[in-house]
């Protein structure tokens, strides 16, 4: 069989390239609206911090944005997350979704949570979500939507189980 005689990648190397861009950073105009809904169960896989973060970045290119966590989502803004004591990060990383979700807020993101999904599925307290975000009625996940689409506003969904 033939060798590949390549140097291995050190830190700080580049694997892949990161140019050309494709498309303009696009930044919100005046009055431009974002709703991103998630319906995923945290630490099962990627696509719940993955989508936080492209919250985050929606927040930053200045959309009024809104974050909408219902069915399994809701358990990503329990408070009382931390190993052995709540607020304790057990190993770096447990706590990045609270943490990113904290992000949010501070940088001026709604984030919004099912009373539904807290209290029938998880039995999950209103005192057990994390300040700051505001609990709504189940009947208001489809409101919600309705409302963003009918403001033209930006909307990434996610279903996941």
């Amino acid at each position: 069989m033939a060798k590949v005689d390549i140097a291995k990648p050190k830190a700080g190397d580049s694997i892949v390239s990161m140019s050309p861009k494709l498309f303009e950073d696009y930044k919100a105009r005046p009055g431009d609206k974002a709703l991103i809904t998630m319906h995923t169960v945290p630490y099962e896989g990627s696509v719940g911090l993955i989508n936080l973060l492209t919250t985050t970045r929606i927040v930053r290119k200045g959309f009024d944005t809104t974050l909408l966590l219902y069915g399994p989502g809701v358990l990503m803004a329990a408070s009382s997350r931390g190993y052995p004591n709540v607020g304790d990060e057990a190993f770096p990383g447990h706590l990045a979704f609270n943490k990113q979700l904290q992000v949010i807020m501070n940088e001026g993101g709604k984030i919004l949570a099912c009373r539904f999904a807290l209290a029938a599925l998880y039995g999950h307290r209103e005192e057990d979500v994390m300040d700051g975000v505001t609990l709504c009625d189940p009947l208001d996940v489809l409101d919600c939507t309705i409302e963003h689409q009918r403001a033209g506003a930006l909307i990434l969904a996610t279903w996941t189980l």
